[in-house]
């Protein structure tokens, strides 16, 4: 298992950006594919982006293809989750997740950071 908090989350107008931070414990981190999900208030948790081990590949959810941006550094275990042009109908917690399998397969993600909130005014 590896740990993960997740850190960056706040309140923002629409159009602007955030940047979300997760940081994981442990030696085996670019082991790891990487993800970020989001859950808003009466939802279910949804997928928003999704990263492979080396960070050569990435996955969006249709919602947020084109605003956010996922990224890693292994050599910080950190995954980053950049959004921009934010809307209103992404506020939600956001949390950082990690896999051992494939980062297409997003509901093989095990390993949960505790959220962060994110809350967007119009």
């Amino acid at each position: 298992q590896v740990r993960l908090v997740e850190s960056g989350g706040g309140l923002v107008q629409a159009g602007g950006s955030l940047r979300l931070s997760c940081a994981a414990s442990g030696r085996t981190f670019s082991r790891y594919s990487m993800g970020w999900f989001r859950q808003a208030p009466g939802k279910e948790r949804e997928f928003v982006a999704t990263i492979n081990w080396s960070g050569g590949s990435t996955y969006y959810a249709d919602s947020v293809k084109g605003r956010f941006i996922i990224s890693r550094e292994n050599a910080k275990n950190t995954v980053y989750l950049q959004m921009n042009s934010l809307k209103p109908e992404d506020t939600a917690i956001y949390y950082c997740a990690a896999g051992t399998g494939s980062y297409i397969s997003t509901d093989d993600f095990g390993s949960w950071g505790q959220g962060t909130q994110v809350t967007v005014s119009s």
